[in-house]
């Protein structure tokens, strides 16, 4: 991903030019083939490159915790992600959803 020197938006190919994806900056800058393998385009990327930041987002693959217990089936086990629901000298909030039957809860610190 290629960032606009001027107004710093991401960049989109277009032929042989980068564009600034900005309306209202429109910078252009010549395509530095020799530097693309370093950068993830859209074309790219896979699901695997994705971060779900979403509530209702499916929490496998994320890290696990193993210090709760699930109310509805007892499982140990745990997805886990954080959100910063409050404000930001207030501790994030951890949205769990069991590895074994699915239930789904939250927990403020």
């Amino acid at each position: 991903m290629q960032f606009c020197d001027d107004c710093g938006s991401m960049m989109k190919a277009s032929g042989e030019r980068m564009i600034c994806t900005n309306d209202d900056c429109g910078a252009s800058t010549e395509r530095n083939r020799d530097r693309e393998d370093e950068f993830v385009t859209t074309e790219s990327q896979t699901d695997g490159d994705v971060i779900e930041s979403s509530e209702d987002a499916n929490f496998e693959g994320k890290p696990k915790a193993s210090d709760v217990v699930c109310d509805e089936c007892g499982n140990q086990e745990a997805w886990y992600t954080l959100k910063q629901t409050a404000s930001a000298d207030e501790p994030p909030t951890r949205f769990f959803k069991c590895t074994e039957c699915g239930h789904r809860w939250r927990e403020y610190n």
